[in-house]
């Protein structure tokens, strides 16, 4: 029977069971999207990170990811994952590793610091008047959201980092707008910003820690704050700790990680 390696990492944060999980499975070259996709939901985490050596010039290696139901153009946990394994546990011996995506080229660097940092897109974002399903999932919300064309998200800017905690959307009316997800952000007590992301459009109800809505909330709070670097903190139970800083067309977003395990996947004859 065939079988691939499987790795599973909390991202976003250096403490084991915190953070964001997401699965990793390096492959020789693309098995059938058919296959990937039931490894995912078989995963049963936000984001199962695939990975092949890359064909593309100036790319080290080729790489997607899944949701339990649904490939998306761009995430940011998993990608910090799949490059602390390939640091940490294949071998990788350069100190940053470049990556062809859906979403472009995608870099990460192994800082001196320890802490690893990825060049991601500045992703642009447009006002739009709040959809009602968005008003009938939340219930006081601004009149204004943004809308992310790459992703399909929505972003909603709150009042304060109690109102981003106390969010508690009817995910129902989320689902039914059917788009990726919705992010709620407001200014941090003791970050310089915070954040939340629901996407049951992709069967993730709300995601720990997520690293590709950072693409959005940098350059938005970059600019409302008048500075680049910027600390975040993702809300979700679980929690975690990014460094942001907006670099015109680029985004540099860092996080830690904590390794969980590593194992097998026996792979249908």
């Amino acid at each position: 029977m065939p079988t691939v390696r499987l790795y599973q990492v909390d991202a976003f944060s250096a403490q084991l069971f915190s953070g964001n999980p997401a699965a990793v499975v390096p492959l020789e070259g693309w098995l059938d999207d058919a296959v990937l996709q039931a490894i995912a939901a078989e995963n049963n985490v936000s984001e199962t990170a695939f990975l092949v050596p890359s064909s593309v010039r100036d790319a080290d290696f080729e790489l997607r990811w899944m949701t339990p139901a649904a490939e998306v153009p761009l995430c940011g946990h998993a990608t910090l994952a799949t490059a602390w394994v390939l640091f940490n546990r294949l071998g990788w011996e350069a100190d940053q590793v470049r990556f062809h995506s859906r979403s472009g080229p995608l870099g990460v660097t192994r800082r001196a610091d320890g802490w690893l940092e990825m060049d991601f897109p500045n992703l642009g974002f447009e006002s739009v008047e709040t959809p009602d399903l968005i008003r009938e999932a939340f219930g006081v919300v601004p009149d204004r959201a943004f809308f992310v064309p790459n992703d399909t998200n929505y972003m909603l800017v709150l009042d304060s980092e109690a109102d981003v905690r106390q969010a508690d959307p009817d995910l129902r009316s989320l689902k039914a707008l059917g788009n990726q997800g919705v992010i709620v952000t407001a200014p941090g007590d003791e970050a310089d910003f915070v954040s939340r992301y629901f996407a049951p459009g992709v069967d993730v109800d709300e995601d720990p820690v997520t690293g590709s809505i950072h693409s959005v909330l940098t350059p938005y709070w970059a600019e409302r704050l008048g500075k680049s670097a910027l600390d975040a903190r993702q809300l979700s139970s679980r929690g975690g700790r990014l460094q942001c800083e907006l670099r015109g067309d680029r985004v540099a977003i860092a996080g830690q990680c904590a390794f969980y395990m590593a194992g097998e996947i026996a792979l249908p004859d």
